[in-house]
């Protein structure tokens, strides 16, 4: 079976990886906590009823990366902030044959990699779902569907069996940028959710942060389509209508988001996002790759993005210790800083 490695295993690396246990020689390389868990056996399950125990024999976990050492495909899932710092761990432990894999949130992080490891096949990866750890050691996949979305490449054939075989399927696409860009359009909820201090259900039942949202796909939609990005829906629901649609009154957006969602809501009570598990651990978020994505782009586009600048602002504030927005607060924030562009 192919040595498959996943660097930076938390909540995404770890479901992913155990996954795919059953179908190739999978190693996690994670924090000491990660390591603890994967001793005791880990539990992957998700929004449509799947369940698996993966025993310690079946999988291997470990805080070295020299864990790549035998690697034919490593996976990248650390935190943006920390891809120089996985780039030199690959470099100089995985083998040059090694297909790397950035399976991370925002757009730019399989270009710092291809910078940092010359000469080897690095591509770009989307991961369309949230992972949440309801219980210590097991990874529930609470929202959307299961499969991957991956750059078109030769290399990555003798993977695709077993990533289907596992339930994990990659899609391959010639337009990575747009996948990527529409990923990071849903992904500006990420900042919401975390601001509100609920979970995504409890968030998304509320009018005033869903306009919220709305409010910040709309100003990154436009720049995107400024700059001739070519955007791809990540969801069943369509992006160019998704901010109208977020802005409905209740009923008429639980109708629309069930009927979206195949007749039923496809978020799992379990489910935050993960900046919002970053500011309940204490950590720096990812927002500078988000919202602060928008907010360069528009800088490069010679234009602003006043309403993801002010969420970077707001996040920051509650990495400090700043208390949840109500939805009524938030909204009223986005609009003076719309206002005042």
């Amino acid at each position: 079976m192919p040595g498959i490695a996943v660097f930076g295993a938390g909540l995404v690396g770890a479901y992913v990886g155990a996954r795919l246990a059953p179908h190739a020689r999978v190693t996690l390389v994670g924090r000491p906590a990660l390591v603890g868990k994967a001793a005791e056996g880990l539990r992957v399950s998700d929004v449509d009823g799947f369940d698996l125990i993966v025993t310690p024999g079946d999988i291997e976990a470990t805080t070295d990366p020299a864990g790549l050492a035998e690697a034919d495909l490593v996976l990248v899932t650390v935190k943006s902030a920390a891809t120089e710092e996985a780039a030199a761990a690959i470099a100089a432990h995985a083998p040059a044959r090694a297909v790397v894999v950035s399976l991370q949130n925002g757009v730019s992080n399989a270009e710092v990699l291809r910078a940092a490891l010359p000469g080897r096949t690095v591509l770009a990866g989307m991961v369309p779902f949230n992972v949440a750890e309801p219980e210590p050691g097991r990874f529930h996949r609470g929202t959307g569907v299961g499969g991957l979305t991956v750059e078109a490449h030769p290399d990555l054939e003798p993977f695709l069996e077993r990533f289907a075989a596992a339930g994990v399927p990659i899609g391959e696409t010639d337009n990575i940028l747009g996948v990527l860009w529409g990923k990071l359009l849903v992904n500006l909820n990420n900042a919401v959710n975390a601001l509100s201090g609920a979970s995504l259900m409890e968030e998304l039942r509320q009018r005033g942060y869903r306009q919220a949202w709305a409010m910040a796909m709309r100003e990154a939609m436009a720049l995107a389509k400024r700059a001739g990005i070519r955007l791809v829906d990540p969801l069943p629901m369509p992006l160019e209508l998704m901010p109208a649609i977020m802005s409905l009154p209740d009923r008429l957006y639980f109708y629309v988001a069930a009927q979206a969602g195949g007749g039923r809501t496809r978020v799992d009570p379990h489910a935050r996002s993960s900046m919002a598990d970053d500011l309940a651990k204490g950590r720096r978020t990812e927002v500078d790759y988000l919202n602060g994505e928008v907010v360069r782009l528009a800088a490069r586009l010679g234009r602003r993005a006043p309403v993801n600048a002010r969420m970077v602002e707001l996040v920051r504030a509650a990495e400090a210790g700043a208390a949840p927005l109500s939805a009524a607060a938030l909204l009223a924030t986005l609009k003076e800083a719309a206002r005042a562009r």
